[in-house]
């Protein structure tokens, strides 16, 4: 009988525990929308990116008419010189292929530029959410733009605009 009225105890003091917690979520692809900063850094971004692709494109359609001139010449040359036609494509591949890796590779340079542009955005972002969460005591804030699916989520709980106030900008919700 004691565990049994143990067992009810914990059970309502958790549960009440549980339901004393505030949560509240924010839209951050919402906030970064309405930060003009982010909204250049993407820009930028975007302008850099395309001109890497250019070059690539580039370097690929210079292979594409070496590779088409070989075949179209393949009868005409000897062995060797097929050879060093066939290693100087192989060649300029590589060269492309190295350039793509290096501008939009894992760490390539369009990586490193969006942790120049973007990161101290997102930085100041958090730390406004953090300074949110400890002022208003909230348990828990969820990023309702990530992979967090909700099923339901009542507006007055939503602080994006908050954030966006903190940061010294205007929202549009």
């Amino acid at each position: 009988m004691k565990k049994v009225i143990a067992t009810l105890s914990l059970i309502v003091v958790t549960t009440t525990l549980t339901f004393a917690q505030k949560f509240a979520y924010v839209d951050t692809e919402y906030i970064l929308a309405n930060i003009p900063e982010y909204k250049s850094a993407q820009a930028e971004l975007d302008k850099i990116s395309v001109q890497w692709q250019k070059e690539i494109e580039a370097k690929y359609s210079e292979i594409d008419k070496l590779y088409k001139a070989y075949q179209a010449e393949q009868i005409l040359l000897t062995e060797d010189m097929k050879k060093k036609r066939e290693n100087e494509i192989i060649a300029k591949e590589k060269e492309a292929k190295d350039l793509q890796k290096q501008k939009f590779g894992v760490d390539g340079e369009l990586f490193k530029k969006r942790q120049e542009l973007v990161k101290p955005i997102q930085d100041k972002v958090y730390n406004a959410v953090k300074v949110i969460a400890e002022k208003g005591t909230y348990a828990v804030i969820f990023d309702k733009s990530s992979d967090l699916t909700m099923l339901y989520a009542n507006d007055k709980y939503d602080k994006s605009n908050e954030v966006l106030e903190s940061l010294g900008y205007k929202g549009s919700k």
